[in-house]
């Protein structure tokens, strides 16, 4: 970035716009915002967007989650911090070299790519989304080890020959409630898409639709892993326990993350 155009852009009264816009961390996404502008009109244009509520990372076009950086487009979910319990719980149950990961709706595929990133040997890596544009931001995040994205409904996109072989199989299934989406943030509301955040009556509907399925996919004594809210994760373990799994709740309070780890 040249002097002339530090020069022309004002770090205080862009960190007041982001303030009154009710961004918390207000001094961080200006810095961001300055460091990634390529002239003083693309960081006025990226300033107003944020001003509406577009989501940081799609402005910026990258999220940093769980110690990697993921490439983010706009209208697709954002990962948070809390699905870092995944990545973590997923971690500790590949056990052993070429074991094989499914990440289902995997949206970005952050998590998987976040496992493969830190797992100690060579994964294969399979993922699935039924929208586009996550199945793009995956395919680009998922390469550099080699993952293989499909798109389409649950598992009706992938192929045959992962039924009964998947070791680990990760999910961030939709499980907001539908009559608490208005409730969400403004940022999740108007700019993820719907299909992301929208888990029917109770939350639970897409859960029950994968529970069905999850034990043909797994290995023998393979693992499901699903993101959850605290209030959720009775209901959802015994959605899995009905499937013929044996599930648990585990929890991390720093993350505000609850997830039920479901074993064939």
């Amino acid at each position: 970035m040249t002097s002339n155009f530090m020069a022309a852009t004002d770090r205080a009264a862009i960190i007041t716009q982001l303030r009154a816009a009710g961004c918390v961390w207000a001094e961080d996404e200006a810095d961001l915002l300055i460091s990634v502008a390529s002239t003083p009109a693309h960081l006025q244009s990226s300033l107003a967007r944020r001003v509406d509520g577009e989501p940081l990372e799609h402005i910026l076009g990258w999220a940093w989650f769980s110690g990697i950086r993921v490439m983010i487009a706009p209208g697709v979910f954002v990962p948070r911090a809390r699905t870092g319990l995944l990545v973590r719980a997923a971690l500790t149950l590949v056990d052993h070299h070429d074991a094989v990961v499914l990440d289902l709706c995997c949206g970005s595929g952050a998590v998987s790519a976040a496992v493969a990133a830190k797992a100690p040997g060579t994964l294969r890596v399979y993922a699935s989304d039924v929208d586009a544009a996550a199945v793009a931001c995956a395919r680009l995040n998922l390469m550099p080890w080699g993952g293989q994205v499909y798109q389409g409904d649950l598992f009706a996109a992938l192929p045959a020959h992962l039924r009964g072989r998947v070791d680990v199989l990760v999910a961030n299934v939709p499980y907001v409630p539908t009559a608490q989406i208005g409730m969400l943030p403004r940022e999740a509301r108007l700019y993820e898409s719907q299909l992301a955040l929208d888990g029917g009556a109770d939350g639970l509907d897409l859960l029950r639709r994968v529970a069905t399925e999850v034990p043909r996919w797994l290995a023998p004594r393979g693992h499901f892993i699903v993101e959850t809210s605290q209030a959720q994760s009775p209901t959802a373990a015994e959605v899995l326990q009905r499937a013929g799994l044996a599930a648990r709740v585990v929890a991390d309070a720093q993350l505000d993350a609850t997830a039920i780890i479901a074993t064939r």
